[in-house]
């Protein structure tokens, strides 16, 4: 027990470490291939960044290098509520948008609104690792719905639903990513889409819908955003920059009605007052000068290549000794290895002895924990690291399935 423990909150009890930021940290320095992380590839940013950086502070200094409101920048607000609706992400006129500091603490302060200790939260299974960590920060109870090819099992969440007695809490929040999921890849289909709106209407429960990956999938994919479907305010759309121009920008949002966005600012004020504004400035120019749709076509090109070498490699490699998911986009497949074997478990071996990183897939399951399971990253990596890195890891799975 360390020294200042007596000195700690009760709420730090609930913290974790994230594994991969963890993993980050084992591999750093290391000659190891690492399919762990979700980092875009270093190829799709764009050098014209630079000068827009320039031209801001040269030309909106004042402004650009100035405290912001805690929404964001009204001009900005207005840029992106354009940019949603281009890309068919319809904007209601009871709808506000805030900018938060990446997508991560739009979760945050959606969690510290809308949940209390011991509400329950509806969340795919497996889901977004982070998210997790947040929900249950905030002392969540989890009710985890399987998901399959095409997303949530809505069949599954309605028979639970049904099932809870009258005086069992019921939950008030859905957490998902719809479009190539985080972690399996999945997109969630139309009919289950307009399932889960309906479902939320007649058991009153607001849905978050975190769509950082949906900019970028490798085929046609048609489906409706849930924000687009939904009739009566109850979608909060979060989406971030951090894919599709850059992390280090530090830029995200939130769209939904008017009402709910006014309790996320209040809250985001107390935390960080307001998001850089010098990023939302170069962000806001970034999509005047087609620069962010410049990106996205980039991105989505490259990564279809690499997810297509890593289903090549695992085909290859992995058949017959685990199964995994066939990602329509996004950065990951995951992992589920035929067997007896706890992927956790092996994860500092894999590192020291057969020079390859993953993440342990465990903990994307906030119920029902499977240990056999592991994701795997394709954005980040080249393809030569992505094709040995799989071989890498058949290599383990055989040497301790013993085969």
């Amino acid at each position: 027990m360390d020294g200042y423990s007596r000195f700690a909150s009760k709420r730090t009890s609930l913290f974790r470490a994230s594994e991969i930021r963890e993993l980050l940290k084992l591999t750093e320095g290391k000659d190891v291939i690492s399919l762990a992380g979700g980092l875009p590839d270093p190829k799709v940013f764009d050098p014209r960044l630079a000068d827009i950086a320039r031209e801001v502070i040269a030309e909106r200094g004042e402004r650009a290098l100035q405290y912001s409101p805690t929404a964001g920048v009204t001009e900005f607000r207005e840029v992106l509520k354009d940019f949603a609706a281009s890309k068919g992400i319809r904007v209601d006129p009871g709808d506000d948008v805030i900018v938060t500091t990446g997508s991560q603490e739009a979760l945050f302060l959606a969690a510290r609104v809308l949940v209390d200790p011991g509400d329950k939260v509806i969340v795919e299974e497996p889901t977004y690792l982070a998210a997790v960590n947040v929900f249950r920060e905030h002392g969540a109870v989890f009710e985890a719905i399987p998901v399959d090819s095409e997303g949530m099992q809505t069949d599954v969440l309605e028979e639970r639903l049904k099932s809870m007695g009258r005086d069992e809490k019921r939950p008030k929040l859905a957490y998902l990513v719809p479009t190539s999921q985080n972690p399996s890849g999945s997109t969630m289909s139309q009919e289950r889409r307009r399932h889960l709106i309906e479902l939320a209407e007649q058991y009153d429960f607001l849905i978050i819908e975190d769509d950082p990956y949906s900019f970028f999938t490798f085929e046609p994919v048609n489906v409706d955003y849930l924000k687009s479907l939904d009739k009566s305010g109850r979608v909060i759309y979060t989406s971030t920059f951090s894919k599709i121009l850059s992390p280090g920008l530090r830029v995200g949002w939130v769209l939904g009605p008017r009402d709910l966005i006014s309790y996320i600012e209040l809250a985001k004020q107390a935390v960080d007052l307001h998001t850089a504004t010098l990023s939302q400035y170069i962000v806001m120019e970034a999509i005047r000068k087609g620069i962010v749709d410049a990106t996205i076509e980039r991105a989505r090109s490259l990564y279809k290549e690499k997810r297509d070498v890593m289903m090549n490699s695992l085909d290859e490699h992995m058949t017959g000794l685990a199964e995994w998911t066939r990602p329509v986009g996004g950065f990951f497949t995951m992992v589920y290895v035929n067997g007896e074997i706890d992927m956790k478990a092996l994860m500092l071996e894999a590192i020291e002895k057969y020079r390859v990183a993953y993440v342990p897939g465990e903990s994307f399951f906030p119920v029902s924990k499977k240990k056999n399971t592991m994701r795997l990253n394709f954005s980040y990596p080249s393809k030569e690291q992505i094709a040995e890195g799989v071989r890498r890891i058949a290599r383990l799975v055989k040497d301790k399935l013993g085969k």
